[in-house]
């Protein structure tokens, strides 16, 4: 190999080694861009991703967590059907524009606080069948944009009063199928925009504190939402009715709370009344329905005289047109004798006379 003049033999060793060198930087470069790339763009193991929804779909897949390397731009999120039994706080922050999650039949038993946060855009939130047994209050406060709720077929038994910030957008609420037995009309409240109640195979138990919820469940209908139907399960006396099918004056009122924790839903009995004495120790039965005597509905009882003074009025007018029937009989029949009696006395005498006129002959 010949040697242009000029370079030595070291500076051609150097050049070469500046070569290597700079191909291998170029092969790292290049490897690091395929590995960002597959870790931006990439699917993770066990699950299918289907880039013209931007959904991903991991059921059936006996997981046990959520997949990590989940990809950043995704909308839908499948994870039903899985083994998952707990999540995290910020259990979804790779995937922040996320709007629908379904976490339908895993084994989640309790949500960590802050397990939703990130999640701004979440427009649907499915947990159904799953052991969840109560939620933290502000559970969902990092969901304003939530338009679907569903928890049913869980073993919820309390729901709390507030589930987070007003849910201006949500539509379709959904509990049926837990353990449920009542629940707080504050929560309701705080969803001005629902239309979809699901409620329906719980453990309702009918009793005062369940007419707040009667009031507004009649509310709602009226105003055109649509639910399936509150059955009650206690106590005996209701059991298999229709909450709101029963009357509201059937409702005893509730035992007032330890003072301090008033509340303007239920009058407090005089100081001095024997009842106070016995306040604190009253048990919760006294809450129940129990049957008794309906009072006297004014409407009822007004339409009652109406019906009774017609009905009075008119016996009255048939007995007086009885009455002048019968005494315009009785005239007639009287007059009729009298004129036939005239006659026959008119003719006895014509009789009598006849004889006498012709005596003489």
């Amino acid at each position: 190999m010949r040697i242009p003049d000029g370079e030595s033999p070291t500076q051609r060793h150097r050049a070469g080694e500046c070569f290597l060198l700079f191909v291998a930087g170029e092969l790292l470069l290049l490897s690091s861009v395929i590995l960002l790339f597959r870790v931006v763009c990439g699917c993770p193991a066990r699950c299918h991703c289907h880039s013209s929804s931007r959904s991903v779909d991991c059921s059936r897949q006996g997981l046990a967590e959520i997949p990590p390397d989940l990809p950043p731009h995704t909308l839908t999120l499948h994870l039903q059907d899985n083994q998952i039994h707990q999540l995290p706080a910020f259990a979804f922050r790779s995937v922040p524009h996320l709007r629908t999650l379904n976490l339908y039949n895993n084994s989640l038993s309790n949500l960590a606080p802050g397990v939703f946060h990130g999640l701004q855009h979440l427009q649907v939130l499915n947990l159904t069948q799953n052991s969840l047994h109560s939620l933290e209050s502000r559970l969902f406060h990092s969901l304003p944009q939530l338009r679907e709720l569903d928890l049913s077929s869980n073993n919820i038994s309390h729901l709390p009063i507030s589930l987070g910030k007003p849910w201006e957008n949500l539509t379709v609420f959904a509990v049926q199928q837990n353990r449920l037995q009542q629940l707080d009309r504050e929560l309701l409240e705080s969803m001005p925009s629902v239309r979809l109640l699901f409620l329906k195979d719980n453990l309702w138990k009918c009793n005062c504190h369940m007419l707040s919820l009667k009031l507004w469940l009649e509310k709602f209908i009226y105003k055109g939402g649509i639910m399936d139907s509150v059955t009650c399960v206690s106590p005996h006396t209701w059991k298999g009715k229709d909450l709101l099918k029963i009357p509201h004056e059937l409702y005893q009122p509730c035992s007032l709370p330890s003072a301090g924790t008033g509340t303007s839903r239920v009058q407090q009995p005089d100081p001095g009344s024997p009842e106070s004495h016995g306040l604190g120790q009253r048990d919760r039965s006294e809450c129940e329905l129990k049957p008794k005597p309906r009072p006297i509905n004014l409407r009822h009882a007004v339409a009652t005289v109406v019906i009774t003074g017609v009905v009075c009025g008119i016996v009255c007018l048939m007995m007086l047109v009885a009455a002048i029937y019968g005494c315009t009989y009785a005239a007639v029949t009287a007059q009729h004798k009298a004129g036939r009696l005239a006659q026959t006395e008119e003719t006895v005498k014509l009789e009598g006379k006849e004889p006498d006129d012709s005596s003489p002959a």
